[in-house]
């Protein structure tokens, strides 16, 4: 499933993140505040232009992943909890996939 907006498309690995970008009644299981948290991240992530505003947002501690996440990128959530995302193809077609929401803890 894929949602253009602002240019940027993205697509769900997990079916259930979707979910819970979309209903504000949803948790996801992951404790409180995290699913407001996350839809504000969704929103930042489809307004942006592409990664490169991930980076420029400091407090979102974007980074590349190591080891057996080689290929993606976290996004800070809060303390604990950190969004999994990867990039498929290239501008200006290029998409975000967002994988899961991790414990970093």
């Amino acid at each position: 499933m894929g949602v253009i907006l602002a240019g940027v498309q993205v697509r769900f690995e997990d079916g259930k993140l979707g979910q819970l970008e979309t209903d504000s009644s949803l948790d996801g299981g992951y404790g409180p505040g995290i699913g407001s948290v996350f839809r504000k991240r969704m929103q930042f992530i489809r307004a942006a232009k592409d990664e490169r505003d991930f980076y420029a947002m400091k407090s979102l501690h974007f980074e590349k992943l190591e080891g057996n996440l080689a290929g993606k990128h976290s996004m800070r959530l809060n303390k604990q909890w950190r969004l999994i995302l990867g990039f498929e193809g290239k501008a200006p077609d290029k998409v975000v996939v967002i994988f899961a929401i991790a414990d970093y803890h």
